[in-house]
């Protein structure tokens, strides 16, 4: 699976999070939160490439797939597959955007039409950008902090979110490294951040994206 398609999947499965009050993290995790809090780069702007394995549940061969992204405060998320189809992925906190290779718009869902959206990209931005005060309103949260840096499980709160997705495990250093999401029905998705970087300020092409 495709980033965008997994992104598109986890958003019709995270609009079950607004049927649930949110909670607050338990008082160990908002330790633990705040260790990390400390590791993790502050900046406006990510970028970096990805690598994502797809394992299916029935078949042999895992599905790769490769690019880039952005991630920006306050903007969203640019998601570039370049490998093995090329399409581009715009997430805002208004919309959801699907591009293909030659720039045409294949997927487009917007907050006035969908309700949930907001809250939905809002929750992909914080995995993303390990925004860990959003990411505790909504998963029971629990992990280590280590010198070569910290790990985070994450357990949806919701059980109609739970039908779908088992658990989400993040690693990282001053930024996300690593997300792995295990489904309930058994396959399961790994995404390897490749050298990320911080930026003060979104490049020309990249503010573009978002207009």
């Amino acid at each position: 699976m495709k980033p965008a398609l997994w992104l598109r999947a986890a958003a019709l499965a995270l609009c079950a999070l607004v049927l649930v009050p949110a909670h607050g993290a338990e008082p160990a995790a908002q330790e633990l939160l705040a260790q990390v809090r400390q590791r993790v780069h502050d900046a406006p702007v990510v970028r970096g490439g990805f690598e994502q394995l797809k394992t299916v549940k029935g078949f042999k061969q895992p599905l790769r797939s490769s690019g880039d992204f952005v991630v920006a405060r306050g903007k969203g998320i640019v998601w570039h597959v370049q490998r093995p189809f090329e399409s581009t992925l715009v997430v805002r906190p208004d919309s959801l955007q699907s591009r293909g290779s030659d720039g045409k718009l294949t997927t487009q869902m917007r907050a006035q039409d969908e309700p949930v959206l907001r809250t939905v990209n809002a929750m992909l931005f914080a995995v993303m950008s390990a925004n860990l005060a959003e990411l505790a309103q909504h998963f029971e949260v629990t992990g280590q902090v280590a010198a070569k840096g910290w790990s985070l499980h994450l357990v949806p709160r919701d059980p109609t979110l739970a039908q779908w997705l088992s658990a989400v495990d993040l690693q990282g250093n001053q930024f996300v490294q690593e997300v792995r999401l295990q489904e309930a029905r058994g396959d399961a998705s790994v995404i390897r951040i490749l050298t990320p970087v911080a930026e003060t300020a979104l490049r020309p092409q990249d503010a573009a994206q978002f207009e």
